[in-house]
């Protein structure tokens, strides 16, 4: 059972065929066996073949020591000063997916990012269900995102989209796409959005380190205490093993 551990989502999708499904609208939750000892982290060939399809990405190539971080960024919690202050001092850049009530509740940490050189990308205005959404209702959701971050950054070109909760389907990976979106989903994570139910920066710390694999693309949310105080510490030890952290824009 181990080797099926899921990363964050219980996947839903059980084994149906998509190699014919254009545009199919059947529900499915991100999930993947983790990466363990180096070795990367898998979706599974179905999953793989459908974000292969729509040029979707959750980890890069395993033979290069490269990393990319990116947060989830739904609400401000005091930790994301932490968070950038020790990504400036490592000079490490990331990918902060914000919602609508991110944007409006903590401008000021959104335009210290982009000022930063890092890259504000797309994670919905009310963290709505897309695979069960009209397709009006995500692009009103996308657009809205897009034009706050405009408003307050300047930054015009929003091109990478993390779906809310998790949940998509090939018709919502094709239609983002058409908007422009490139779906970008994670190989690296583990349950650190409970905010009353942190467990210490060693227990943050041993959870990204025993999944850290070449390519990978990790998910940290911005509200735990955890990972801010373990981010030190992360990004330290594994520079001294060798790998580097590049940004989403050097994705390969």
């Amino acid at each position: 059972m181990k080797k099926f551990v899921i990363a964050i989502f219980i996947c839903l999708f059980c084994g149906q065929s998509i190699a014919n499904a254009e545009g199919d609208r059947t529900p499915l939750s991100w999930g993947f066996k983790r990466g363990h000892d180096g070795i990367q982290a898998d979706a599974g060939s179905k999953l793989n073949q459908l974000l292969e399809k729509h040029q979707a990405i959750y980890r890069g190539q395993p033979d290069e020591k490269i990393l990319y971080f990116t947060f989830d960024n739904g609400y401000e919690n005091g930790y994301t000063v932490q968070v950038l202050d020790i990504l400036k001092k490592h000079h490490v850049p990331a990918t902060f997916f914000v919602t609508g009530h991110y944007l409006e509740s903590a401008p000021d940490l959104v335009k210290r990012m982009v000022k930063e050189g890092h890259i504000i990308g797309n994670h919905s205005w009310k963290h709505l269900d897309y695979a069960h959404s009209p397709d009006e209702k995500i692009k009103e959701d996308l657009a809205q995102v897009k034009s706050k971050t405009i408003e307050l950054t300047g930054q015009a070109d929003m091109k990478y989209l993390r779906v809310p909760r998790g949940t998509f389907n090939d018709h919502v990976l094709g239609l983002t796409k058409q908007l422009g979106y490139q779906n970008v989903f994670w190989s690296v994570a583990y349950v650190d959005w409970l905010t009353n139910n942190q467990k210490g920066a060693q227990y943050a710390y041993n959870s990204i380190m025993k999944q850290i694999h070449p390519g990978a693309i990790i998910l940290l949310h911005s509200v735990s205490k955890d990972n801010a105080d373990a981010l030190d510490k992360v990004i330290t030890d594994l520079k001294k093993d060798g790998y580097q952290f590049k940004s989403l824009d050097e994705f390969k």
